[in-house]
Parts: C-alpha cells; sequence; structure tokens
C-alpha cells in the first residue's frame, strides 16, 4: 500500500523544517535517501505506510499528522500525566519535558532518592551544556576533582565533556530540573 500526494510531502516538509532537521539526518534516521525525501516533498514519490510511520517516529509526530494537512504548530505540548519516564540508575528517575526529535534543548524533571544517584562514579557524554536547577531539596555535585553543595534554587551550569555525577545525600527527596543544550546521548 503506497500513500502518495503532495499533502503528505509538504507535511514532512513542515514538521522536518520545523525541527530543523536536514533531508540527510531525517533520511538516515528513517532508512531513507535524501533523495528520496526530496521527492516526496516535492510530490514526485510515493511512500508506503511503513516508511510513512518511521517518517513521523522520527519526527515526534502521530501518523494522523502527516496525512491531515493543515499547519504545523509552534510548539508541542508534553503533558505531565503523559511525560516518558527513564529509571537512570538507583533512587533515580527522569521525567522528560521535551519529545523528540528535540532541537537544541532537551529537558528533564529529575527525582532522586535519599542515597540515589547518577551512579557509582562520575561519567562524561557529548559535547554539550547542562544546567541543573534544584527546585526541592539538596544534591551533590561533583565536577571532577570538584564538589558543590546544592539547595533549593541553586542552580549549575557544566561541560557535558566534565566528569561528573549527581547525588542526593541528603534525608529527602530531591527534585531537579536537568537541561542538555544541545542534547547528547548519556
Amino acid at each position: 500500500m503506497a500513500v502518495g500526494d503532495e499533502g503528505v510531502g509538504e507535511q514532512v516538509r513542515r514538521y522536518r523544517t520545523a525541527r530543523r532537521m536536514s533531508q540527510r539526518a531525517l533520511g538516515a534516521q528513517v532508512g531513507v535517501t535524501s533523495g528520496f525525501l526530496s521527492q516526496l516533498e516535492t510530490g514526485r514519490a510515493n511512500a508506503s505506510v511503513a516508511t510513512l510511520r518511521r517518517l513521523a517516529d522520527a519526527l515526534g509526530v502521530s501518523l494522523g499528522d502527516l496525512v491531515a494537512p493543515g499547519p504545523v504548530p509552534a510548539g508541542r505540548v508534553v503533558r505531565a500525566r503523559h511525560r516518558r519516564r527513564f529509571s537512570a540508575s538507583g533512587g533515580m528517575v527522569k521525567w522528560f519535558l521535551t519529545e523528540p526529535p528535540h532541537g537544541h534543548v532537551e529537558m528533564y524533571a529529575v527525582t532522586i532518592e535519599p542515597g540515589g544517584s547518577t551512579g557509582p562514579r562520575q561519567y562524561r557524554h557529548g559535547d554539550s551544556e547542562e544546567v541543573i536547577l534544584v527546585t526541592r531539596g539538596h544534591v551533590h555535585v561533583e565536577l571532577g576533582d570538584e564538589a558543590y553543595e546544592l539547595g533549593t534554587g541553586d542552580s549549575i551550569v557544566f561541560a557535558s565533556s566534565t566528569p561528573h555525577r549527581v547525588a542526593n545525600t541528603a534525608d529527602e527527596g530531591a527534585e531537579l530540573v536537568w537541561v542538555n543544550s544541545p542534547p547528547t546521548p548519556e
């Protein structure tokens, strides 16, 4: 089964450009060539339903969003009850505040139970900037040979390439907003 008309291709282009993705980047994520995407976006090629599903997933939209003509929304709402959850390590949980595909910012709401942490050792990843804002409680942040104690309302910014570890050494749970810009794999 193939789906093809200028409306579908135009929607793919609208969502792709709204997410600041190149045809090459989207094609690599979906498993098609940038040439095929160019032809799809200009109405000169058809896409199978399977390909459209992969495109929708990569663009962070539903299949219906691609086949229904209309404007691309300026914002993407993530409802609290629908946040994706990621249990990072013992005593730490991240909830995604942004949905893929990410532009230049990836945000999490994080809870760390007493004694919980990002892991037993410092780690590093990517080459982005990270910001942590403590919204409740206290955390111990290690950056290489330096250590910081942060309380409610305190924030810290650092390069993700710096070895780091965050731990809750207090007797109560901690809540954080954690931002990576640009997003990096962990």
